[in-house]
């Protein structure tokens, strides 16, 4: 029987290996990411190259660049996966949300202990039935999974012009210091008063927001370490090796050793959910943006992106 495409259309295998290729700092490296060798990375390369009458990749390129038609390719080539995606979810929506896959990614701490357990949480409790995968990444990755819909949604920093959001907290942050310092004793702390002493610098998601507060207080800190774990940062501070500033939600409850001290001017980060295009949206996804929205109305979030 002929179908609409032809005899000798791309494979669907052929274009997920483009899809990879885009993201990818080499052929083979784009393969493995989808479970292909080398060599059949390279036959289905070629094959779809002469299927389409266009060279894809620039091979005298440095590293893996598409050629012109290859990012004319692109963006339908990501339609038609999330068409195919939706297509899936659908039909597994035709059972009442009662069967379907929900990938979601999360930027680390502050989203993955705080804003997503509520929200799985009640999710689970209302369809059970939804497998609910959290994948902890950075937060450009986030965005490019985003972008290459191997993610639905995620949890990420606003403001994301690029994408449709809904802010879902408001990410302050504080000041920790050890138990018996003297910024201890007081009630607020700023961004002078922490330069005068050895500073914990973090390397997680907060730390342009830590860099723009010193900035906008023209000082420096004085950094003596380095480091990207939150029990790392509590850990070197409850043994006097300096103060820090992280974002609120990161933090636990409280931490031996530590004290949290409010920083004053108040700097803060918006936090919500980011999708592609909120009307296009699995069932799965478009019920828990919903859920999303109804919590963010509730605590008195902005919900605007």
């Amino acid at each position: 029987m002929n179908t609409p495409l032809g005899p000798d259309s791309p494979t669907l295998r052929q274009l997920e290996l483009l899809l990879a290729l885009a993201s990818a700092d080499g052929i083979a490296s784009a393969g493995a990411k989808i479970g292909m060798t080398p060599s059949a990375t390279s036959h289905a390369l070629r094959a779809l190259e002469t299927t389409l009458g266009v060279q894809l990749i620039d091979r005298n390129a440095p590293r893996v660049e598409l050629t012109h038609a290859g990012q004319q390719v692109l963006p339908h080539v990501r339609d038609l996966f999330a068409a195919l995606h939706l297509i899936q979810a659908t039909a597994s929506a035709s059972v009442g949300l009662k069967s379907g896959v929900l990938k979601i990614g999360s930027f680390g701490l502050s989203s993955s202990l705080r804003l997503l357990p509520p929200l799985l949480g009640q999710f689970r409790r209302l369809y059970p039935g939804i497998d609910l995968r959290v994948f902890e990444k950075a937060d450009a990755e986030i965005e490019q999974d985003l972008i290459e819909r191997r993610l639905e949604i995620g949890v990420v920093t606003l403001p994301k012009p690029e994408f449709d959001t809904v802010a879902i907290a408001l990410d302050e942050l504080v000041a920790v210091v050890p138990v018996g310092h003297e910024l201890a004793g007081v009630d607020t702390v700023d961004a002078h008063q922490l330069a005068r002493h050895p500073f914990i610098l973090t390397h997680a998601g907060s730390q342009g927001l830590v860099a723009r507060m010193f900035s906008r207080a023209e000082v420096a800190p004085t950094v003596r370490h380095e480091l990207s774990q939150m029990l790392s940062i509590l850990d070197f501070v409850a043994r006097g090796e300096g103060v820090s500033v992280v974002a609120s939600l990161a933090l636990p409850e409280q931490y031996a050793g530590v004290a949290y001290k409010p920083i004053r001017p108040a700097t803060s980060r918006r936090v919500g959910l980011a999708c592609l295009n909120e009307s296009r949206l699995s069932p799965a996804a478009a019920a828990f943006w919903k859920q999303a929205r109804l919590l963010a109305k509730k605590k008195g979030v902005s919900i605007a992106g």
